[in-house]
């Protein structure tokens, strides 16, 4: 007999009106597989872009790459998971036998997909994955807080110390220091050594990032915060953390020193930037692109949050289903950390 589950889907794109909770089939197990009890989501940026419109997103479409819940099915050939066990899930899907896999770089294999966005996502009361895909939820983590942290701590992991490899003592600027991805980022900034300097759009989120760690915390809309930001680190930064993208660009590359560095993983503002090549030779300059990480750095991520080393910033929780009031919130720029949906089974 079939058997039904709640989901969130999207139908057409188009604004938070578009999400809706129906009630679908439940999946069905494969033997590599663990069915999760979905307790807990993080709804992140990337959310955002898949309800407005991606290319190559089939219709309908379950959103959601952060998850955390109870395992209450185990495939024949799982045997490393128990009933009851309380997982959380790396968001990353790859083929495991490209070259990419083999060198543990999962992230640029030509197969590679994020959950929720490239295929189907964990926004259910149910959900199955590969038994690969799951770590044991750290014991003092809510499911909420537990399901806030994978997508960008792994994110902002690849972009400050594989990509623009952060050194000790090096000054870093990052952007939305109160967003989820810029909390993460000033975390593993700090926990590298580095010199934080942060941006925030109000001044009721500059405590946010001072709670984070960052040294100095600017608010971007203060018509002088490029100069002092050079102030600050004297003369400039040796890395960027750019996910804003068109708005924020320019300002970037006038703000790096010598040998700098800027990674970008997004353009919430838009994908057209114009470069000034003077900057980028004369001061010989790196730009970086990167998208989410690969499992090595899951794995380190989870043991730092074990070691209560990064610390989870969950802003707020909504029900299932206000997940359009979840999304308006993130939106209007409301939010400090992670907006979180949770699942009342």
């Amino acid at each position: 007999m079939k058997r039904w589950m709640r989901a969130v889907q999207i139908h057409k794109f188009g604004g938070p009106d578009v999400l809706k909770v129906e009630d679908i089939p439940e999946p069905t197990l494969r033997d590599n597989e663990v069915k999760i009890s979905m307790k807990a989501c993080g709804i992140n940026h990337l959310d955002i872009w898949v309800r407005k419109g991606l290319p190559g997103i089939n219709l309908p479409h379950i959103p959601g790459s952060d998850g955390a819940g109870e395992i209450i099915e185990v495939g024949k050939n799982v045997d490393k998971w128990n009933l009851g066990d309380e997982v959380m899930i790396h968001p990353g899907m790859s083929c495991g036998k490209c070259r990419w896999c083999d060198a543990n770089k999962e992230n640029f294999c030509d197969n590679y997909k994020i959950l929720g966005e490239s295929c189907g996502g964990v926004q259910s009361e149910y959900f199955c994955i590969d038994e690969k895909n799951i770590v044991k939820k750290p014991d003092h983590l809510t499911f909420a807080e537990a399901a806030s942290m994978p997508l960008v701590f792994m994110t902002a992991w690849q972009m400050l110390i594989d990509r623009a490899e952060l050194q000790n003592g090096e000054w870093v600027l990052i952007y939305g220091g109160s967003s989820g991805v810029g909390s993460a980022a000033i975390q593993i900034a700090k926990n590298a050594g580095a010199n934080v300097i942060a941006t925030v759009g109000s001044e009721m989120k500059i405590e946010h990032s001072r709670k984070m760690g960052a040294d100095f915390v600017l608010n971007h809309y203060d018509e002088n915060w490029v100069k002092i930001a050079k102030e600050y680190s004297n003369g400039g930064l040796d890395v960027v953390f750019e996910h804003v993208g068109a708005a924020t660009w320019d300002a970037s590359m006038k703000l790096l020193k010598k040998g700098g560095r800027v990674v970008t993983c997004g353009a919430t503002t838009g994908y057209n930037a114009d470069i000034d090549l003077r900057h980028l030779f004369f001061k010989q300059l790196s730009i970086l692109g990167s998208t989410m990480s690969n499992f090595n750095n899951f794995y380190l991520i989870k043991d730092k949050i074990n070691q209560k080393i990064f610390k989870p910033f969950v802003d707020s929780i909504f029900p299932v289903e206000n997940v359009s009031d979840a999304h308006l919130k993130i939106e209007k720029r409301k939010h400090m950390g992670k907006v979180v949906l949770e699942f009342n089974q």
